[in-house]
């Protein structure tokens, strides 16, 4: 599944999921631009890794992703872009009742409004181009809901609506849209949490992680970074030039209950 000559931006790439995408993409031979909203010295040097590493070209571009003006301006700051994965999210859990107002804001903003801004700049390079690929980091959340995370779930079905109407409008072009609705995948952040899962409930890692942290993933396994970017490869190859409008549950089973 070649990308070679492809041009890649992933928002939220400097960890987690939006790296290992990135790390997949550019083994497959796309150039990536990756992006966060910190500026700092390592995420240039991330970037530097990656082109050393993958033998492509590599950038990082800030822009807080909270910011219309600044997701549109990624992108043209970007130059190409043959392929948009929108990544980046954040998360609070509260009732509904409870939930501040600021955090349901940024939500909405960072993990759904974020995509319009970026897509409506991107489609036209893609037009341009004569071929692209949108790549929506959804969730789980996306597809089914859990108590106490309104804002969370209400942007991630936003993204799976907007996925479909997207691929719509571009249906007879050489452009597809889809979205990956992961489960609990074993990030960086995840990991940090473990150790304290662990004391709240008095329980040893393994049991932890399958009975509490994995308790609606019948898989009862964490997805991987490398698991997501191997999926996003497959959206971006010809192979899925014919899937379009989709989300691709990689959930270990979660939305099949």
């Amino acid at each position: 599944m070649s990308l070679q000559g492809k041009t890649a931006v992933i928002t939220g790439s400097n960890s987690g999921i939006g790296l290992g995408v990135a790390r997949e993409l550019a083994r497959a031979g796309a150039n990536v631009v990756l992006n966060s909203f910190t500026d700092r010295e390592e995420d240039h040097a991330l970037a530097g890794a990656l082109a050393r590493e993958f033998g492509v070209q590599a950038r990082y571009i800030q822009a807080d992703m909270s910011n219309g003006a600044d997701c549109r301006a990624l992108i043209e700051k970007a130059g190409a872009c043959d392929i948009l994965v929108n990544n980046a999210g954040i998360q609070h859990v509260s009732p509904i009742d409870e939930f501040p107002q600021d955090k349901w804001d940024a939500i909405i903003a960072i993990n759904m409004t974020s995509n319009f801004h970026t897509m409506a700049a991107a489609l036209p390079k893609m037009r341009a181009a004569g071929w692209g690929r949108i790549v929506n980091i959804a969730s789980a959340h996306g597809l089914t809901a859990s108590p106490f995370k309104s804002a969370y779930v209400a942007a991630k079905h936003g993204v799976v609506g907007m996925t479909k109407t997207v691929a719509l409008e571009t249906a007879e072009e050489p452009i597809t849209c889809n979205a990956i609705c992961p489960g609990y995948v074993l990030t960086p952040l995840v990991e940090a949490q473990i150790p304290d899962t662990m004391e709240k409930y008095n329980m040893g890692r393994e049991e932890v992680i399958k009975k509490v942290m994995l308790e609606r993933q019948p898989s009862r396994e964490f997805a991987t970074v490398e698991q997501m970017g191997g999926t996003a490869v497959f959206l971006c190859s010809d192979a899925a030039a014919q899937i379009t409008g989709t989300a691709i549950s990689v959930d270990g089973g979660w939305t099949a209950l």
